[in-house]
C-alpha cells in the first residue's frame, strides 16, 4: 500500500540573540516581563537543540539525565542504553542535569503544528500537553480494514482513501446499501465495508462490519465525521435495516475520526444487529446474509425559538 509522506516542518525563532530595545548605557532596565535565560554564545535555536535527546531525538522533559562528561539524554532512553552514555560510552549514574531543566523552564516555543495553522506559543513544559490535543494536529487514517499509519489533513486523507484503499466515494446525504455474505457464521472481527460520503461541504465515513460481542457475533453500522469533535456535533444521521414488516432504526451524532474506529465500535455507538435478527431480515434459508441498510445525514440548524431544526439535502 502506498503511503503519504508529510514533510516535518520545525518552527524556530528567527532571532539569533536578544535585541537591545534601548541604546541607553544604563546597565539595568525595569521591566514587568520576566527575562528568558540565554546561555552565553548560544542562541534560542541552539538551546532548543540541546533539549533534543540524542537517542530518540524527542524533546527532553524532567528528569533530564547526564553522564559524568555532561552528555544528556531523556529518562526513557536511559533505561534503553543499559546505563551507558550513548555519546562517550561512560557509565551513567543518577545525575540530573538541573541546569538544563531550569533553562527549559525559561523557553517559549511555538506548537509543532504551526506549519498546519496553529498560532499558539507555549512555555516549554506546557507545549507537549497542548500538542496532544491541538486542533491542528493531523488526523489518523479512518480506514478500519488495516492498521494504516498514514496521517494528514482531511483533503489528504480523502485522496488517500480513494487512491490507496480504493474506498467508494459518493456525493449526497442519503444512502441505500446492500450487504451480502455467503457464510454468515464465519465472523472473525472482519471489517466489511467503508464508504465515504460528501455532503454539506464535509466528508463522512459509513462503516459496516461483523465482530464478536462476547460469545455472540453481531453486525454493526455507524457513521464517523471527517473533522473535529466540535464540528461533528452540528450533524446527525439515521440508519435503518429491516424486512418482513419489521425494522430497526438508529439515530445519533456522528463521532469524529479523532476517536478511533475501535473506540467507536467498542462503545457500541451505532446500529447493532444480532445475527439471528440479521438472518431474519435476510428473508432466506439462513445460509446467506442479505442486509439492506438505508440512512441519511443532516445538518442541525438552530431556529430563532432555540429549537433544533434539521437541514435536509435534496
Amino acid at each position: 500500500m502506498a503511503t503519504i509522506e508529510m514533510d516535518s516542518v520545525e518552527c524556530v525563532s528567527s532571532s539569533d540573540g536578544i535585541e537591545d530595545e534601548d541604546s541607553s548605557p544604563h546597565p539595568l532596565k525595569n521591566s514587568s516581563k520576566p527575562h528568558n535565560i540565554l546561555l552565553s554564545g548560544i542562541g534560542p535555536t541552539s538551546v532548543h537543540e540541546l533539549l533534543d535527546c540524542p537517542v530518540c531525538t524527542n524533546s527532553m522533559y524532567p528528569p533530564i539525565h547526564q553522564c559524568h562528561n555532561g552528555h544528556t539524554l531523556c529518562s526513557t532512553c536511559k533505561t534503553r542504553v543499559h546505563n551507558r552514555c550513548p555519546t562517550c560510552r561512560q557509565e551513567l549514574g543518577d545525575i540530573r542535569c538541573l541546569a538544563l531543566e531550569k533553562v527549559a523552564e525559561s523557553l517559549e516555543l511555538p506548537c509543532k503544528y504551526c506549519s498546519l495553522g496553529c498560532p499558539e506559543i507555549f512555555p516549554y513544559y506546557s507545549k507537549l500537553k497542548h500538542e496532544a490535543v491541538c486542533n491542528f494536529r493531523p488526523y489518523n487514517c479512518p480506514y478500519a480494514g488495516s492498521e494504516c499509519s498514514v496521517t494528514g489533513d482531511i483533503p489528504c486523507l480523502v485522496a488517500h482513501l480513494r487512491d490507496d484503499h480504493k474506498v467508494d466515494m459518493h456525493s449526497g446525504c442519503t444512502f441505500n446499501h446492500r450487504y451480502v455474505k455467503s457464510n454468515p457464521r464465519e465472523v472473525e472481527n472482519a471489517t466489511w465495508m467503508l464508504t465515504v460520503f460528501h455532503c454539506f461541504g464535509q466528508y463522512f465515513c459509513l462503516h459496516f462490519e461483523a465482530f464478536q460481542l462476547g460469545i455472540a457475533p453481531v453486525y454493526m453500522a455507524f457513521v464517523r465525521f471527517m473533522g473535529d469533535e466540535v464540528e461533528a456535533r452540528n450533524y446527525s444521521y439515521s440508519l435503518e435495516v429491516g424486512a418482513n414488516g419489521r425494522k430497526l432504526i438508529w439515530e445519533g451524532t456522528p463521532r469524529s475520526i479523532r476517536d478511533s474506529h475501535r473506540k467507536v465500535r467498542d462503545s457500541h455507538d451505532g446500529l447493532i444487529i444480532q445475527r439471528n435478527v440479521a438472518l431474519f431480515f435476510s428473508c432466506g434459508d439462513k445460509k446467506e446474509l442479505k442486509l439492506r441498510v438505508t440512512g441519511r445525514i443532516w445538518k442541525e440548524q438552530n431556529s430563532d425559538a432555540g429549537l433544533s431544526m434539521p437541514n435536509l439535502c435534496s
